[in-house]
């Protein structure tokens, strides 16, 4: 891996963390909001980060700057399955795989038991599901066929961020609206498409998987360092922000996170993928197998919260 791509794509993923952090991005969150309050604000961003990569993904295509393409896989009943279980291991765990992140970067350390539960998770059921796992697909994404002037439609939405983080700074709000729910996923995904383009797809949950399957390749302390990058700039958000507090967690929150990161662990390899990874690869690229996952584990998390509303009322 070259030193400056590997350079570049580490400052990305620290911007990352530090979006996630500060955005307070989280599926559970973003379903909660749609559940309670009746408005979709984190929801719709998180749609615009994957409209982000795609934006990127789709250019870089055109130029011949995409060195290949990420895995795609076949649509199975796995899929809403494994989607099934990330939105259950979610609710239990409090918070999605971008959750985790950002929670972590608010010092809630029990957190940190959660990519060990997925760990975990995937250990577990790599054997399980050898039969099951969806075949892999070389079929080009639908993306890729698309002209690039489609992308004009997306002029009006790039232009009214560009005047609302410039009106935000004549206003002297730019840090207080940089890190709205929208304009972070903005930084998530522009960040991720940099990652991609000088290193390769990666997310921290493919890392996890890769490691329980004995996939991973001679890449992994570069991996590694990149989710050091990760975790290093949600923390740097939530000091910056002034939420990390020094407090010893509970025996509950480590055992709720270790196995809500376990269900997530087992669902991430029936679809394959963490939500981090269906959001910022799989809808981008139009792949069905990671929208019937997303939805499935949208439904689970809202029917949740509707359960636990009744019973605490």
């Amino acid at each position: 891996m070259h030193s400056l791509s590997f350079t570049i794509a580490a400052a990305c993923a620290a911007l990352m963390g530090y979006a996630i952090q500060r955005g307070g991005t989280c599926m559970v969150a973003a379903v909660e909001e749609v559940v309670r309050y009746r408005t979709a604000t984190r929801a719709l961003a998180l749609g615009e980060a994957a409209l982000w990569v795609t934006t990127g993904l789709l250019i870089a295509h055109a130029l011949g700057a995409l060195p290949h393409a990420p895995k795609a896989f076949g649509l199975m009943l796995t899929a809403v399955v494994g989607g099934a279980l990330l939105g259950l291991g979610a609710l239990l765990n409090g918070a999605c795989l971008f959750g985790t992140i950002a929670r972590l970067g608010s010092g809630q350390w029990a957190y940190a038991l959660t990519p060990a539960g997925f760990f975990l998770g995937c250990l577990t059921a790599a054997p399980l599901i050898a039969m099951a796992r969806p075949p892999q697909i070389s079929m080009p994404s639908v993306l890729f066929t698309l002209p690039v002037w489609t992308l004009s439609v997306l002029a009006p939405l790039a232009a009214w961020r560009v005047y609302d983080v410039s009106q935000a700074a004549r206003e002297g709000r730019f840090a207080q609206r940089i890190w709205s729910p929208h304009l972070a996923t903005t930084v998530i995904g522009l960040t991720f498409v940099v990652t991609m383009l000088t290193v390769g797809a990666w997310t921290y949950t493919d890392l996890l998987a890769e490691s329980a399957n004995g996939a991973m390749t001679r890449d992994i302390w570069p991996r590694l360092l990149l989710f050091a990058a990760l975790l290093g700039g949600a923390i740097a958000g939530g000091g910056t922000s002034g939420r990390i507090r020094l407090a010893f967690p509970r025996v509950s929150g480590l055992a709720r996170c270790v196995t809500g990161g376990w269900l997530m662990g087992l669902g991430g390899m029936l679809i394959p993928g963490g939500n981090d990874s269906l959001i910022l690869v799989g809808l981008p690229l139009i792949q069905p197998h990671a929208w019937a996952a997303i939805a499935a584990m949208a439904l689970v998390i809202a029917l949740g919260l509707l359960v636990q509303r009744r019973w605490a009322a």
